[in-house]
């Protein structure tokens, strides 16, 4: 099937989608781990119109929240991000005590505090104070950052890639303060003998989980005994491939640890229709010439807003293509979703994360999402759960299409 329409800003810089449907790399792989999967989400707030009321924007990031609770996902995500609207998170604590104080159940966590930007003591007090307002729900998330243009506005504007280097340092730091008295001296940070107050409800303290995609970091995780976060980012599904298989090799390496639980995060929109790929497509690019913008310091930002980078100065271009965007990002029908979440679930992945913020219009973010808990979960569960879940679910999906 192959479909042509004019894409938003196809003279400026954008480009004709053109798409033609062909078997996703990976699809028909076998499955052997569905059951064990288990599924997260991942909500910013965003702002692509200076004219979008922030209060809006709030309230919104908290529905899908709490339809995703309702839903039985067990953790919802935030980043955090400085100066920037399309993904606005100067703290993600606060916004995760924000969501704790109007939800039950679903954890909450930091995808991810970002280590050069804080003062290790700080970060130690904020994610005690935040696991007891949500009452011991807090996962915690820890990263060396994305995006260049960030690093020169609050990290001195050392290169993104030396987070790493603080994200080392920093994380032994954390769990002594908050396990008691500790003094540091060391590289990027140095102080006397203090303690996390509060202390972390979670003893001895939240999971923890470590954003990696270079070997070594996966080897680092894996030798600290915590969970890891990964992201295929727009890459091909061979990207998940790669990223499960250095997982395997970091534990090769480290027999006498345990598997930490692996987590994968995709842009996901799920719609009834085949037809209606064009519109989370669309947003996907117009969302990822923002991204290359800031993730590659390539482009201008102003008041907060990045320009979008012509797509021909990037140089994995071919990465915005129609169809590859189709088939490799979690984008399809409930069924062709399921067998993408299946292809996952064959590289170990046993948390899949719903990415939701790309710039889709909000009743679209909630469809997609109604639709995903109805039909696509309860693949994933067991057969009595999974029949009652689908005829439940079914009546709420009819119902938000009315």
């Amino acid at each position: 099937m192959r479909q042509v329409l004019a894409g938003p800003g196809a003279a400026n810089g954008g480009i004709v989608l053109t798409c033609e449907m062909r078997a996703g790399h990976g699809q028909a792989a076998a499955w052997t781990e569905g059951s064990n999967v288990k599924f997260s989400i991942s909500i910013s707030l965003e702002r692509f119109d200076p004219n979008s009321d922030m209060r809006t924007v709030a309230a919104q990031a908290l529905e899908l929240v709490q339809i995703a609770e309702q839903g039985g996902f067990e953790i919802a995500w935030t980043p955090e991000h400085h100066t920037i609207e399309f993904t606005i998170a100067p703290n993600p604590f606060t916004i995760l005590s924000h969501w704790a104080a109007l939800t039950k159940t679903i954890r909450l966590g930091t995808a991810v505090v970002v280590a050069p930007y804080w003062h290790p003591i700080r970060v130690a007090g904020e994610a005690a104070l935040c696991d007891v307002l949500s009452n011991g729900r807090l996962e915690f998330g820890i990263g060396r950052g994305a995006y260049q243009f960030e690093f020169d506005r609050m990290a001195g504007g050392i290169a993104q890639t030396e987070g790493g280097a603080f994200m080392r340092e920093m994380l032994p730091i954390l769990k002594a303060l908050w396990q008691g008295d500790y003094e540091h001296r060391g590289r990027y940070w140095s102080f006397p003998l203090a303690t996390a107050v509060p202390k972390p409800v979670q003893k001895p303290h939240p999971p923890i989980w470590v954003a990696a995609r270079d070997a070594n970091t996966f080897d680092w995780a894996i030798k600290q005994g915590t969970n890891i976060q990964a992201t295929p980012l727009s890459r091909p599904n061979s990207e998940v491939e790669a990223l499960g298989k250095r997982l395997r090799q970091a534990l090769a390496a480290n027999p006498r640890q345990p598997r930490p639980r692996f987590l994968m995060l995709r842009r996901t929109c799920v719609y009834e229709d085949p037809d209606e790929w064009f519109t989370p497509v669309r947003a996907s690019i117009e969302y990822g010439r923002h991204f290359e913008n800031l993730f590659k310091n390539i482009g201008v930002v102003r008041n907060g807003f990045p320009e979008p980078v012509d797509v021909a100065l990037i140089a994995n271009r071919n990465e915005y293509e129609p169809t590859f965007i189709r088939e490799n990002m979690m984008f399809g029908t409930p069924e062709e979703v399921i067998r993408k979440i299946e292809f996952y679930g064959s590289c170990g992945v046993d948390n899949y994360c719903y990415g939701a913020s790309f710039g889709l219009p909000f009743d679209v973010q909630r469809r997609s999402l109604q639709l995903f808990i109805a039909r696509v979960m309860p693949h994933f569960r067991d057969p009595d759960t999974a029949a009652r879940v689908c005829s439940e679910g079914a009546g709420d999906v009819a119902g938000a299409k009315a």
